[in-house]
C-alpha cells in the first residue's frame, strides 16, 4: 500500500510500549486512566494549548459554505447551481444580495479580485474572519501525495497514489481523522495526545470526546474519555441503586473493585476502580463550572446540540487545572450534511448551528482568558459537486474548511482559490476538479493538521509518526500552511 507508512508507526508504538510492558502487561480490553504508562514527551508543555476538531458528518457543500462573491465568480456559479439569473437565488444556488452581511474582507484580497462570503446564516464566523479571529483553508481535502488530474485519471496507482475509497462516508471519515480507512485504530488526535500524555497529571482526560465515539482521538497509548453534554458518565450499577436495592449496589461496587487472583478479572476490575475514580475526579471539577455559569451561559443550546457539546468542552476547559491539563484535544460533531436533495432547505439550519457554537465557543474562551490557547477547526467527510443534482449535490473530495481561535492568523484564506468550474471543459481550470465541480485538494488534510499541530507543541522528528504522508509533500506544497501565529 501507498497510503500507510507502516513502519513508522511499529517503531514508534515499540519505542513507546516497550519500557513499560513489564508493568503494564496486556492491553486492557478498557481503560480510561493510563497514568502508569509514562511517556516522554515531544515538548515541554508548561503552558496550555487545546485543539479542538468540529467535524460535520455527511460531508459538508463546501460552495453553499464558502460562496463565490465576485461578479464573475459568483455569475459562473449561480449559472452551474441553476440560479435565477440576475443574480438571484434559484436551484441550489443562493442569491448575491443575501451574501452581503456575511462578505469576508481578507487583510490581502485573493488574485483576480476573487472574492467569498460565507453563508447568510453564517454571521458569527463572518464576525470572527473580518475581527482577524478566524480563516478559511481553500480546497483541503485527504491526499497521499501531491496529485494532478492526470494522475487522478491515471492507471499507474504506483505513481500516482490516492486516497482508498474515495466518495465513500465512512472512509473518508475515517481518512480525514486517521489517514486510514475504515477500520483503522489510531487518529491524528490521539497521537497528538499520545505525545502529550506525561505532560497532564491525568493522562485519562487528555483526548476528550464529547459527541460519542472516534478514531480521531485514538492514539497508541491515549484512548479517548467519553462525556456527556452535562455530566461525566457513570457507571450505573455501581452508582445508583440496582433493581431499586442499595445493598445491590454496594455489592456491585465491591465485586468489581475487589483484587482478585484472577488475572482478567484484577485487571478488569482496576479498569472499573479507574473509572470510577476519573468519573469522580470530572464531576467534581464541572462542580465548580457548572453551565448555569458565566461564560457558559452565552452557548444557546436549545435546538443546537453543537452548541450544547462546546459549552462542555469549555466547561472542561475551564477545570484545566483541577484536572491537572497541559495540553488537550477535544472532538465535536454534527450529523445531517449528506443533502443530495433538500439542500437550501436544509443546509441553512446546520450551517447557522456550526457558525453560532463556534462563535459562541470563541467568546467562552475570551471570557476564560485562554482565546489564544485554544484552536477550533472544522472537519467533514468530503465536500461535495458543485454541479446541482437537481435539488441537492453528490459527494465529492475537496472543501473549504475554517480556523477559529485567537493564536489564528485571521481575517486571511490560505491555499489556492479553486477556479469555478465543473472541470469537464478542456482548460486549465480542469487541474482542480475531477468532474461535476468535485475539487481536488490542493491542499492535503496532513499539512492542514501539521500546521495545527505545531502550534500544539509538536517536533519535526514525531511529525511523521503522526501524520505518515507529511513528508511527501513540500515546495509548493507547504508542510506548514502558516495560519497559526
Amino acid at each position: 500500500m501507498h497510503f500507510i507508512q507502516p513502519e513508522l508507526h511499529t517503531r514508534r508504538a515499540f519505542l513507546r510500549r516497550s519500557s513499560r510492558l513489564a508493568l503494564a502487561g496486556t492491553a486492557l480490553p478498557f481503560a480510561l486512566n493510563l497514568a502508569a504508562m509514562g511517556e516522554a514527551a515531544a515538548f515541554d508543555a508548561t503552558d496550555y494549548k487545546a485543539l479542538v476538531c468540529v467535524f460535520m458528518n455527511g460531508g459538508n457543500d463546501y460552495a453553499n459554505t464558502v460562496v463565490n462573491y465576485d461578479d464573475a465568480s459568483y455569475n459562473a456559479y449561480s449559472a452551474i447551481r441553476g440560479g435565477g439569473g440576475g443574480q438571484t437565488a434559484g436551484g441550489i444556488a443562493l442569491g448575491k444580495a443575501d451574501l452581503g452581511a456575511t462578505l469576508l474582507n481578507p487583510t490581502t484580497g485573493l488574485p483576480g479580485g476573487m472574492q467569498y462570503a460565507l453563508h447568510p446564516s453564517m454571521t458569527g464566523l463572518a464576525g470572527l474572519f473580518n475581527a482577524g479571529r478566524a480563516a478559511v483553508q481553500l480546497n483541503v481535502g485527504p491526499l497521499v501525495a501531491p496529485t494532478t488530474r492526470a494522475g487522478y485519471n491515471s492507471t499507474d496507482r504506483r505513481s500516482n497514489p490516492l486516497p482508498p475509497s474515495l466518495f465513500s462516508h465512512n472512509d473518508q471519515q475515517s481518512i480525514w481523522q486517521s489517514s486510514s480507512p475504515e477500520g483503522s485504530t489510531v487518529g491524528w488526535g490521539g497521537n497528538l495526545g499520545d505525545l502529550a500524555l506525561s505532560s497532564n497529571g491525568a493522562s485519562q482526560f487528555t483526548c476528550i470526546n464529547v459527541s460519542g465515539n472516534a478514531v480521531f482521538l485514538s492514539g497508541d497509548s491515549a484512548l479517548q474519555y467519553q462525556i456527556g453534554t452535562e455530566n461525566a458518565v457513570k457507571i450505573s450499577a455501581v452508582s445508583n441503586g440496582v433493581y431499586g436495592s442499595n445493598a445491590v449496589r454496594d455489592a456491585m461496587r465491591t465485586i468489581t473493585q475487589a483484587g482478585s487472583n484472577q488475572v482478567l478479572e484484577n485487571e478488569y476490575n482496576k479498569v472499573t476502580a479507574r473509572s470510577i475514580g476519573a468519573e469522580a475526579q470530572m464531576t467534581s471539577a464541572l462542580t465548580a463550572n457548572p453551565s448555569s455559569a458565566a461564560p457558559f451561559t452565552g452557548f444557546v443550546t436549545t435546538g443546537n446540540p453543537l452548541s450544547s457539546q462546546l459549552r462542555m468542552v469549555a466547561r472542561i476547559i475551564a477545570s484545566r487545572t483541577a484536572l491537572g491539563a497541559k495540553r488537550q484535544v477535544f472532538f465535536v460533531s454534527l450529523g445531517g450534511f449528506d443533502l443530495h436533495d433538500s439542500l437550501i432547505a436544509n443546509h441553512v439550519t446546520n450551517m447557522k448551528r456550526v457558525s453560532d457554537a463556534m462563535t459562541e465557543f470563541y467568546n467562552a474562551t475570551v471570557a476564560l482568558g485562554v482565546s489564544d490557547k485554544v484552536t477550533a477547526f472544522t472537519a467533514s467527510d468530503f465536500g461535495r459537486t458543485l454541479a446541482s443534482n437537481g435539488d441537492g449535490s453528490d459527494h465529492g473530495w475537496g472543501s473549504h474548511h475554517l480556523m477559529v481561535g485567537g493564536a489564528v492568523k485571521g481575517k486571511a484564506f490560505y491555499g489556492v482559490a479553486p477556479p469555478v468550474s465543473v472541470g469537464n471543459g478542456g482548460g486549465p481550470e480542469d487541474q482542480w476538479h475531477v468532474g461535476q465541480g468535485r475539487l481536488l485538494p490542493s491542499t492535503s488534510v496532513d499539512q492542514y493538521a501539521g500546521t495545527m499541530a505545531t502550534w500544539f507543541g509538536v517536533n519535526g522528528g514525531e511529525m511523521s509518526g503522526i501524520l505518515p504522508n507529511l513528508s511527501r509533500f513540500g515546495g509548493s506544497y507547504p508542510t506548514n500552511l502558516g495560519f497559526m501565529a
